[in-house]
């Protein structure tokens, strides 16, 4: 079962189990579906792949707007947002720890024979496609850093 049909399932489960934060999070991401679905040159598919790019991003456009919600003063909403990026990160793959993202970039360092900040596009390059959805970019990038300084 890809991600779109898991989606479509588990928002008749929330419906039945009456769970509003959940299915509101689960409506959000199948509009965001359906969008990617009939955009410009999508063919009616939607890979696992472009399925968890969209939930990424998802993810961290609600956790920017919670932490803008709480430096306005408004933690009713910000815990909201937070409670329905759990929902989504649900579906996500197990994001890496430091360590490990640490081997992950180590590895592909090796791989890719950089040694210095100027080859650090071609590192990222190939740590984004390789670590897209199991951690963020911001976390990629100051690793990488660290790494090649």
């Amino acid at each position: 079962m890809n991600l779109f049909d898991q989606i479509s399932e588990d928002i008749k489960k929330a419906m039945l189990a009456r769970d509003k934060v959940r299915l509101e999070a689960l409506r959000g991401v199948k509009k965001e579906f359906l969008e990617a679905k009939t955009a410009k040159g999508a063919n009616g598919e939607l890979s696992d792949e472009n399925a968890t790019k969209i939930m990424v991003k998802m993810v961290k456009q609600r956790k920017e707007s919670a932490k803008i919600y709480e430096e306005n003063n408004r933690p009713e909403l910000a815990v909201n947002e937070l409670e329905e990026a759990r929902v989504i990160e649900e579906y996500l793959p197990v994001q890496l720890s430091p360590i490990e993202l640490e081997n992950e970039l180590k590895a592909i360092i090796a791989e890719t024979g950089a040694s210095s900040m100027k080859e650090m596009g071609k590192v990222m390059g190939v740590a984004s496609k390789r670590l897209a959805g199991r951690a963020e970019g911001k976390a990629i990038n100051a690793k990488v850093k660290e790494l090649l300084s």
